[in-house]
């Protein structure tokens, strides 16, 4: 099969979807393989790395002519152009945060799989963990470095100091990104408490912190409580396929002190609080009711030679099917076909059907 790999032109995203040892791999099973120009320099892979392992290095358009197209973001706007019926599009898509993308996926044709819905029988996502324990890490990392009077924070150091009241996080969502941000902003000494309403899933945490995470069962109540006594905010809220519900108003908002920081990561999937909107890397905060919001829908770009190289990791042998079975591989394999969005010009994914129930034919 003929696989390109376009470069990612989404804001400062550095990732890419193979690196040279992932195509070597589908090379060496007689795959053919075109990377589009400087497509993996900003995670540190040079044309010469690929051109190495026997890779063609093409343009943008040779990139995305090809029969399988694999990605790490869905397209923009400006790529609809290269994205043609019958090809297989295998990449992070969120369409329910973007109906403008699922309409036009809609027309083209094309057999749309998304990374984030791949699904094994327990109900792990294998392509979205690695992703999310990335996510998850870095919410606090960035989050810590918003709370800087120099960033416009209230100026507090998470950790705290002998004397000196630590700083408070609040985690909503106790998943794989909860649980990450967790670890981190623990292991910086912060006071955490995590909500959310799968009882077993607390229980799980408090066998993996203790009394070191204050637990408590996710809902308006408890949500009002601790809210307003966040110094940092840290959305982590996924409902596989669907928007995340909207768990923080405005006039909550309004209740936390000046200078406090929030953070969504579930804003690629529409977000979880009311005053949070997407920003980027290149501007990736802004001020309302005198909190810093930060909304940035593809953080693991920021740490892409990392990035790049865990989520190859796990892409690898969903790739491979797909290169050597083409959409046959759906009917061999459950958890990849749980992954399928969109296909022709029919959605079929029940999450995506549910948000956008006018868009579902029969």
């Amino acid at each position: 099969m003929k696989i390109g790999v376009p470069k990612e032109i989404k804001d400062r995203e550095f990732r890419v979807g193979l690196t040279p040892a992932s195509a070597k791999v589908l090379i060496e099973q007689n795959h053919q393989v075109f990377i589009e120009d400087n497509a993996g320099l900003g995670s540190g892979f040079t044309n010469q790395d690929y051109e190495n392992i026997g890779a063609n290095i093409v343009d943008q358009s040779t990139a995305w002519n090809q029969e399988l197209i694999i990605k790490v973001k869905e397209p923009l706007a400006e790529e609809y152009q290269y994205i043609n019926q019958g090809q297989i599009l295998f990449t992070y898509l969120h369409l329910a945060a973007d109906r403008i993308l699922t309409e036009f996926l809609l027309k083209s044709g094309v057999t749309a799989i998304a990374y984030e819905t791949v699904q094994l029988a327990d109900g792990r996502l294998p392509l979205l963990t690695p992703m999310s324990i990335i996510a998850g890490r870095l919410s606090v990392q960035i989050g810590a470095r918003y709370l800087e009077k120099q960033q416009g924070g209230k100026g507090i150091l998470l950790g705290g100091m002998p004397g000196v009241t630590q700083g408070n996080v609040v985690i909503l969502g106790g998943g794989i990104v909860g649980t990450e941000a967790a670890k981190i902003a623990v292991g910086m000494g912060a006071k955490v408490t995590i909500l959310d309403v799968n009882i077993d899933r607390l229980s799980y945490l408090e066998t993996l912190f203790g009394s070191r995470v204050e637990l408590l069962y996710s809902n308006s109540q408890h949500i009002a409580q601790v809210v307003p006594h966040a110094d940092l905010l840290i959305g982590a809220v996924l409902i596989t396929g669907r928007k995340a519900p909207i768990l923080v108003s405005r006039d909550l908002v309004k209740q936390m002190s000046p200078g406090s920081v929030i953070l969504d990561v579930a804003v690629d999937q529409g977000g979880c609080i009311e005053t949070l909107r997407t920003t980027s890397h290149s501007q990736p905060s802004y001020e309302e009711e005198g909190i810093i919001h930060l909304g940035i829908p593809n953080l693991p770009g920021a740490v892409p030679r990392t990035a790049t190289q865990a989520l190859n990791n796990n892409t690898l042998p969903y790739i491979v099917k797909l290169a050597n079975q083409g959409i046959g591989a759906l009917k061999q394999d459950p958890s990849l076909a749980q992954g399928l969005n969109i296909q022709y010009h029919r959605l079929v994914h029940p999450a995506v059907q549910q948000v956008f129930p006018d868009l579902v034919t029969t």
